[in-house]
């Protein structure tokens, strides 16, 4: 009964346009009053608080508004200007040289927003115009930079890391080294898929830039590309942990903003504050809601009767159980968000994972690139939608437009999936 009344309730929710974390509050609540039939209503009511506050008070989600902010006031220092200009003088004299830039830039601008949408975002308003001046249709480049900015998500540091690390009790700092090679091999896929493309089109390319040029560009961005290097550069040099480095990473920013690129006034942080508690609190909200939806999976033993069915369907093999793995969240991708779903599936793959003796950090890898192409699948990708808005493009013209990078995307899924040292190379 339980079951029924949380699945259900969730599925009605999500199928009028309830926001997500409505769907799974709203469903959580009253799965947990049927739980609790015959007691006081204030009485199971009294352990919401007490849910909510210990999901979301954990050390580890500290990192996230750090690093949400720390994206923000890089966006606004300018920085993804200074970063499209370096690849352009690097590459743009390439025929679909603007294309390898897109994506280029997107994987240096993940390392520094950690987010998808806020890549995408970031980047689309210079990118987009950009590739349709060259020639490219107005579809396929708006559905590049939303299929570009989901590497957001996967190259260190990520948000969503942070998250599937405080759910799977997994080192973040791990997470984040075992994110590089998977991000990296998505550019790489999405590049080769944009010159294909590219080929059968009438492509303009920029002049070559001379040496001073490239100098010059490099100069200018420097600023900008050492700070994943100090975020990354002091994890792993033990300097500090992944939630100290979000607030260093908040310090250098501003200290770039203000005082070497002159691009942040003192009086313009208000509102850089106001933009980035907002982010956070949608962020954190579904972080509770969601919490809320495992407590009533774990409390009504779900989540172990979903765990065992999943052994017994898969044998004991990691072939069949990664196939389901993949197929539940590319699925799930096109209807959830990173962080609902990660806090609704992780609980219940990590147990069989260790039956299967897979790792977990290989796991979350994984889990996190099948979200990645959930960003830019439709018809709920939230890349999609904010890449349409740019290019003023419909959803019928996008969701065309990225099948051949969908395509391409799972095909590097399934090298990550079933070949573990590609996310353990480094680790």
């Amino acid at each position: 009964m339980v079951a029924a009344v949380l699945f259900l309730v969730f599925a009605v929710l999500l199928l009028i346009g309830a926001p997500i974390a409505v769907c799974l509050g709203a469903s959580s609540v009253l799965a947990m009053i049927v739980q609790g039939a015959g007691r006081p209503l204030d009485t199971i009511m009294s352990s919401l608080p007490r849910l909510v506050s210990s999901s979301t008070s954990k050390f580890v989600l500290l990192a996230i508004p750090f690093f949400i902010l720390a994206g923000n006031i890089m966006e606004k220092a300018g920085i993804s200007g200074k970063l499209i200009r370096l690849a352009e003088v690097c590459v743009g004299h390439l025929k679909g040289g603007l294309a390898i830039v897109c994506v280029i830039v997107s994987c240096f601008f993940a390392a520094i927003s950690g987010s998808g949408p806020a890549t995408v975002a970031a980047l689309g308003l210079i990118m987009i115009p950009a590739m349709i001046k060259a020639g490219y249709k107005p579809a396929f480049a708006a559905a590049l930079m939303g299929a570009s900015g989901a590497i957001g998500v996967v190259i260190p540091p990520s948000i969503t890391f942070v998250v599937y690390g405080s759910i799977a009790d997994a080192s973040i700092g791990t997470l984040f080294l075992a994110g590089v090679l998977p991000g990296l091999l998505m550019g790489l896929g999405l590049m080769v898929t944009a010159l294909l493309v590219g080929s059968k089109s009438k492509l303009e390319t920029l002049p070559k830039a001379s040496g001073k040029e490239r100098w010059d560009a490099f100069k200018d961005a420097f600023w900008g590309l050492l700070m994943p290097v100090i975020i990354l550069g002091g994890i792993y040099g033990g300097i500090f942990t992944p939630t100290e480095a979000a607030a260093v990473s908040v310090i250098y920013g501003l200290f770039v903003g203000i005082f070497i690129y002159k691009q942040i006034r003192v009086q313009e942080l208000y509102t850089l504050l106001l933009d980035s508690v907002s982010t956070t609190a949608t962020v954190m909200f579904i972080t509770a809601a969601a919490s809320l939806f495992a407590y009533v999976l774990t409390r009504a033993r779900l989540d172990v009767a979903i765990s065992t069915a999943l052994q017994q369907v898969t044998g004991g093999s990691t072939i069949i159980f990664f196939i389901i793995v993949n197929i539940i969240l590319l699925i799930a991708g096109c209807f959830l968000d990173s962080t609902s779903a990660l806090y609704i599936f992780t609980p219940l793959f990590v147990p069989v994972a260790n039956a299967l003796g897979i790792d977990l950090v290989h796991l979350g890898v994984v889990m996190i690139v099948n979200l990645a192409i959930g960003l830019f699948t439709p018809p709920v990708g939230v890349n999609l939608y904010v890449a349409c808005g740019v290019a003023d493009v419909n959803l019928k013209e996008i969701s065309k437009a990225v099948v051949p990078l969908l395509i391409a995307s799972i095909a590097i899924l399934l090298i990550v999936t079933y070949v573990p040292a590609v996310s353990l190379a480094f680790v």
